[in-house]
């Protein structure tokens, strides 16, 4: 009897201290959870690619045994950042198909790296992306003059860093078909002595983009590719893909199920028919564990750089130009219809303040009060005081973009005048509308790095620190709302904060790990943080 006790016990005392079994610990680190509370852990355990417990170290291994386990030495680990709007697939194209010509500090040094980006790479075309002429000494538009000189039988097309202006050589624009008499609603092919410049404003880009050769499917995999394994180093897991066709949103599918993008993306759909029939008409999300389709994207303006954003007055260094709308009313509702009718979100790129009054007051007459469907506005750049409210009456989303505040600050002014300023990159108080933005960069219009936009989020500041003391910093966000903003709001912005954006039980385990703690680093250390690695579903993706 005794040895059946004794047997009993030990089993019983075996059953309590046999550990359960993980598939990942970290431990010995400062963890952001970015749960309600803001806590910060020393450890977690992963099982089946999300997080099972979070606590301290001693918590974590008293209950859990990996045979992966990772000391993190007292580095930090936060959330992996989700950028909240970019534009992943363009850049995997531009990866592949344009010459660089961000920074580029005259006309004459463009056209030294588009002769090289030939000489290396030729083709039908020459392709070129993020010029602009705000960083010049002379910041007027460009025209098409030298292009025909260096390159009288090659066509020329280059795109405006923000995508809302193309320049063209008068090979381009023949094969186009464009003269003076070219008119195309939200678009503008700009004139001089009464013939086209090569400048093509906003939708006028199509008559040129739409000869672009389109890439094969295996070179879009191959760019694709590339393009994850950059924004894995920039400490990425999750994008907000901001326009895309069915057959490229298939091929993502396709690349995720085959474990070969392991990038999350949640993919707003171009407003085509075939998008319509295939997505939107089904009436629910298309889902999986890497992919969302529930979103239409659609334009109501341009950008303030190429003076196309919609303004409800005449620009202050324009005189008759108060930008473009791009689409009529009517097509705004059929949108927006369509969208209520089959439960999808719609995402307007509004960037004027008239931009953005057509679109609240647009959604207004569909949403009609507080709601929860997470209609959202792309920038919210500028916005008339009387329109703040609007936000929160109808539950709409701003989706803001900080390092356009600080890419657009030395001349935002001139374009607005001192008091639109005022209403214009006002973070804090579209926060205060429905208490959480979703922030991200709409690269490749800007840097990929998400580091940048916590950077210009929080300091208001140029990578020098310029103006000392940041730009408007009253609308400048805290180091805490920021990372919400790139993380759990970020998630929050696509209906996925039940599933990313936090440390905590039942999330996936993405995560990235820094040798800097964000929420106490001088404004040059936030910029001089080392990446150390990044991971998604609990699986290192990168490595420094």
């Amino acid at each position: 009897m005794n040895f059946f006790k004794a047997l009993i016990l030990l089993f019983v005392m075996t059953s309590c201290t046999q550990k359960e079994k993980a598939d990942l610990i970290v431990s010995g680190a400062s963890v952001y959870t970015v749960d309600e509370e803001f806590t910060v852990a020393e450890s977690f355990a992963v099982k089946n690619g999300k997080i099972v417990a979070v606590g301290t170290s001693q918590e974590i291994n008293d209950k859990y045994d990996s045979d992966n386990i990772i000391n993190a030495e007292g580095k930090f680990i936060y959330p992996g950042f989700n950028d909240a709007h970019c534009h992943f697939n363009g850049y995997a194209i531009n990866l592949l198909q344009y010459a660089d010509l961000r920074g580029t500090k005259s006309q004459d040094e463009i056209y030294e790296l588009l002769k090289a980006h030939h000489d290396k790479f030729g083709g039908e075309w020459i392709l070129g992306r993020s010029w602009d002429q705000n960083d010049w000494e002379d910041t007027r538009f460009p025209d098409k003059a030298k292009l025909d000189e260096l390159f009288p039988d090659i066509p020329v097309y280059l795109v405006r860093v923000d995508g809302h202006a193309g320049w063209c050589n008068s090979k381009a624009l023949e094969l186009a078909g464009i003269s003076a008499n070219s008119k195309v609603q939200g678009g503008e092919v700009l004139l001089k002595n009464g013939e086209p410049t090569g400048v093509l404003i906003d939708n006028a880009m199509g008559f040129v983009g739409k000869l672009i050769p389109e890439m094969t499917a295996a070179q879009q995999e191959k760019g694709l590719l590339e393009a994850q394994k950059n924004c894995f180093a920039a400490g990425l897991t999750s994008v907000t893909d901001c326009g895309l066709d069915k057959a490229t949103i298939l091929l993502m599918d396709e690349l995720q199920e085959a474990g070969t993008l392991k990038m999350r993306v949640n993919a707003m759909l171009n407003p085509t028919q075939e998008n319509f029939d295939y997505f939107v008409k089904k009436g629910e999300a298309y889902k999986t564990d890497r992919l969302l389709v529930n979103t239409i994207k659609v334009y109501a303006d341009g950008a303030l750089g190429s003076r196309g954003a919609l303004l409800m007055e005449d620009y202050s260094d324009d005189e008759g130009n108060s930008g473009l709308q791009i689409e009529t009313q009517d097509y705004y509702d059929m949108i927006c219809q369509l969208a209520y009718d089959n439960n999808f979100v719609v995402a307007t790129h509004a960037i004027g303040d008239g931009g953005n009054r057509l679109m609240l007051d647009t959604y207004g007459r569909f949403l009609k009060g507080k709601n929860d469907r997470r209609w959202r506005i792309e920038h919210s750049q500028i916005v008339n005081p009387d329109d703040f409210k609007k936000f929160a009456e109808f539950s709409i989303v701003p989706s803001i973009q900080p390092t356009h505040c600080t890419s657009d600050m030395p001349w935002a002014e001139d374009r607005l005048g001192p008091e639109r300023i005022k209403g214009a990159y006002a973070y804090q108080t579209l926060l205060k509308q429905i208490g959480w933005v979703p922030a991200g960069t709409d690269f490749p219009v800007e840097d990929i790095y998400p580091l940048y936009t916590f950077y210009s989020a929080v300091f208001r500041a140029d990578h020098e620190g310029w103006p000392e003391g940041g730009w408007h910093k009253d609308e400048g966000l805290t180091r805490e709302q920021t990372l919400r903003a790139m993380t759990s709001w970020a998630a929050k912005s696509s209906f996925e904060e039940d599933e990313k954006g936090q440390l905590v039980p039942g999330m996936w385990a993405d995560f990235v790990v820094l040798d800097t703690d964000l929420m106490k680093a001088e404004p040059k250390e936030v910029l001089n943080t080392k990446i150390l690695s990044t991971w998604s579903a609990g699986e290192k993706v990168f490595e420094l």
